[in-house]
């Protein structure tokens, strides 16, 4: 059997991601190189993706045309097969929320360290962010194609958006997707391992940008109510840590944010 009429059988079964480890086993009697050579060809012709080091997808007819498979197809399979936890988060979360008017360029996961020797060049839609733990409490699963897919709760996609905003294009772009990311949020009844999890910091310039900025007092002050149950003490900090502060900037007092960068919200 060649390896093509095998991996034609293996998605006839269900089956669609490959490890190279794996269609080795399946091939002993091929050389390393002669495998290698192999899969170059069948990725070459548009039947397989190398979308990670040693780690292929069998590209489905309808995505045969421009030979991208959208993340969502294998992403729980790779990370299954990386050995590693992970979450989909700000704008490729905020999207399956109904927030963005635009489908994002890149996909964005989280995962633990250590940072993974990834090609861009070979994979250039998935964008990796790394953190110390991923909090299995505050996610969900969606159905792909192909298998559930881990994304944040929308209480923690706002939180990463605004705490991450230099991976999405800054506070404005924030500003814009909290709007209508905001309209699924419910920090009430929010998981209490949240207000443990996300940095302070990331909470404050996330309130003063729904109570400031886009008028959402009813989340705001919910917001604040459960900082407060979770004993948190507001300490004055810049919405920007990017830029200087200085004793005239405008302030705000509730949240203790120093505003010291300017926020310009899109039409929806």
């Amino acid at each position: 059997m060649s390896i093509l009429a095998w991996l034609n059988q293996k998605e006839r079964e269900g089956t669609v991601c490959f490890s190279r480890s794996e269609i080795q086993r399946s091939f002993p009697q091929k050389t390393s190189a002669v495998l290698d050579s192999e899969l170059y060809q069948l990725c070459k012709r548009g039947i397989l993706a190398n979308v990670h080091s040693g780690f292929y997808v069998k590209i489905p007819v309808r995505y045969a045309s421009n030979r991208v498979v959208p993340p969502e197809y294998y992403i729980d399979q790779l990370m299954h097969h990386i050995g590693r936890p992970y979450y989909v988060s700000l704008l490729s979360a905020a999207q399956i929320f109904g927030a963005g008017h635009q489908t994002p360029q890149r996909f964005c996961v989280f995962t633990t360290r250590p940072v993974m020797q990834t090609s861009e060049k070979k994979n250039p839609i998935v964008f990796w962010c790394y953190r110390r733990e991923i909090p299995s409490q505050l996610l969900i699963q969606r159905n792909s194609e192909t298998a559930a897919v881990k994304f944040s709760i929308p209480e923690l996609t706002a939180v990463d958006i605004v705490q991450y905003s230099q991976y999405i294009g800054g506070f404005s772009r924030c500003a814009t997707v909290l709007a209508e990311l905001l309209e699924s949020t419910d920090f009430a009844n929010a998981n209490p391992y949240l207000f443990r999890f996300a940095t302070l910091a990331a909470f404050q310039r996330l309130g003063y940008i729904a109570e400031d900025i886009l008028g959402e007092q009813e989340q705001a002050d919910a917001l604040y109510q459960r900082l407060r149950e979770a004993n948190s003490l507001l300490r004055w900090t810049a919405l920007s840590s990017k830029r200087p502060v200085a004793d005239i900037m405008p302030r705000s007092s509730r949240w203790k944010i120093i505003v010291n960068a300017k926020i310009e919200v899109d039409d929806l």
